[in-house]
């Protein structure tokens, strides 16, 4: 797979003391499901801010498809085309009077024309289902409404990769859902997903990948399965192993991603029991 981002050996310090992030290398391609682990303090945010430009490294470099990325304006705004940050609060997001001009600000800061942009945000309203609001004042909306217009807002610019801080965080159950349906459409777009969490079971059935920090290093990259069957690992980051792990392993059972794999799987024993 062709990586659109890469950063090798990155380091960031927000004083002269301590780095918050240290030589980071990793590499992020198209498509992608990527979940992101670690406690409080771990990087996780550093690295965001980092892989959108809103940082510039203090040493390593970052390179977009290939080529490095400089630390002047021009450079960085390079990068933000590409790699499209939502936070994890809304209302830090959210500016305009209505939810129209929030989707407008960033396809009118490319310097697209009226018409294509007036595009871009009607196309984006529709895929987010969000045209019934698009003349409502957003700070009065839902927060789950609230969040699909912040997914808009980076969505409207066509970004390649989506860096998403805590996107289910205060989110009901219904809007969780509703959140993931809105993940897997922009999947299928090819758009590489990148979503810190402390939610392992999110992580668990979603993510096809997942990076762990902790104490501002990246100290694992792996697939799901690996990354939860490794104790030591999860002990020293403070992690849980999912909840659909554990029962499978009491059962002796190949681990299951998701609770329709689990019911269908404990069904083929039922059947071939009887």
């Amino acid at each position: 797979m062709q990586e659109i981002l890469q950063l090798e050996q990155v380091c960031y310090s927000y004083d002269e003391h301590t780095d918050a992030l240290t030589d980071c290398t990793v590499g992020i391609g198209a498509g992608e499901r990527i979940a992101v682990l670690g406690s409080n303090g771990a990087g996780k945010s550093t690295f965001f801010l980092l892989a959108n430009g809103v940082l510039t490294p203090k040493r390593g470099k970052i390179l977009l498809d290939g080529q490095p990325v400089g630390a002047s304006g021009k450079e960085r705004n390079r990068l933000r085309r590409s790699v499209g940050l939502v936070f994890q609060e809304p209302d830090v997001q959210i500016l305009a009077g209505t939810v129209r001009q929030e989707i407008s600000f960033g396809p009118m800061n490319l310097g697209l024309s009226k018409q294509e942009a007036a595009e871009r945000v009607d196309r984006t309203m529709e895929q987010l289902d969000l045209t019934e609001y698009r003349n409502r004042a957003p700070q009065y909306l839902s927060g789950g409404e609230k969040k699909r217009v912040t997914l808009a807002d980076v969505l409207a610019m066509q970004p390649r990769i989506m860096l998403l801080d805590e996107p289910t965080a205060s989110l009901d159950p219904a809007n969780t859902r509703l959140l993931e349906q809105t993940l897997g459409q922009l999947e299928r777009q090819g758009i590489a997903l990148v979503i810190s969490t402390h939610d392992v079971e999110f992580a668990w059935r979603w993510a096809k990948r997942i990076l762990v920090f902790h104490e501002g290093h990246l100290v694992c990259d792996a697939a799901p399965e690996q990354v939860f069957a490794d104790a030591e690992l999860l002990a020293r980051c403070g992690l849980r192993r999912p909840m659909l792990c554990e029962v499978c392993e009491i059962l002796n059972m190949e681990p299951r991603r998701t609770m329709e794999e689990f019911r269908a799987a404990c069904q083929q024993a039922t059947e071939e029991i009887k």
